[in-house]
């Protein structure tokens, strides 16, 4: 028999888009790790997969904390769920330029460098400290979401003439409502 309280579903988070301030922060360090910690990056695993991306950084449901979550394998293999919280990219090698998106800033896509291979080190839900390392998508990924916790958007890494040419698209379609 199931209960109300079995049948119950993890919150999901609404994504929020630029230019929400919250975006432009540097998150606030990670001091307690309990279960209301785990229970968050529960909720950012879901409120990800359910936005339909591959990484989800806090600052970007309104948490201005630095706590990321990344899963490039979208569900297919659940030990590729990585929770970085407090993460620091301490070595970085090579450079690959690709496609990237962001949940914050839909329907947006611009090519982006970043480094082809990088160390992280960061605290898990426990607060223990751990490195690990990714190249290509992860390392991407990891860079992306990293700066999402300093307050950077991938707009922020264009050049200065395709990032006006983005806001400008971006505030012609909130002027139009379809932002």
């Amino acid at each position: 028999m199931t209960t109300k309280a079995t049948e119950k579903k993890t919150k999901i988070h609404e994504v929020v888009k630029w230019p929400d301030p919250v975006l432009a922060k540097r998150g606030e360090t990670v001091t307690v790790f309990d279960a209301k910690l785990k229970k968050l990056t529960d909720e950012m695993f879901e409120s990800m997969y359910e936005a339909q991306g591959i990484g989800l950084a806090a600052p970007q449901i309104a948490i201005s904390q630095r706590i990321t979550v990344i899963d490039v394998s979208f569900k297919k293999n659940p030990e590729e769920k990585i929770v970085l919280i407090n993460p620091e990219i301490i070595e970085r090698e090579g450079k690959q330029v690709e496609e990237e998106g962001c949940l914050s800033l839909p329907e947006i896509r611009e090519k982006v460098s970043r480094a082809e291979w990088v160390k992280v080190k960061a605290q898990d839900v426990t607060g223990e400290w751990f490195e690990i390392e990714g190249t290509e998508l992860l390392a991407r990924a990891m860079q992306h979401e990293i700066d999402h916790l300093d307050g950077v958007l991938f707009i922020d890494r264009l050049s200065r003439l395709k990032r006006d040419l983005v806001i400008r698209k971006i505030k012609k379609l909130i002027k139009n409502g379809e932002w």
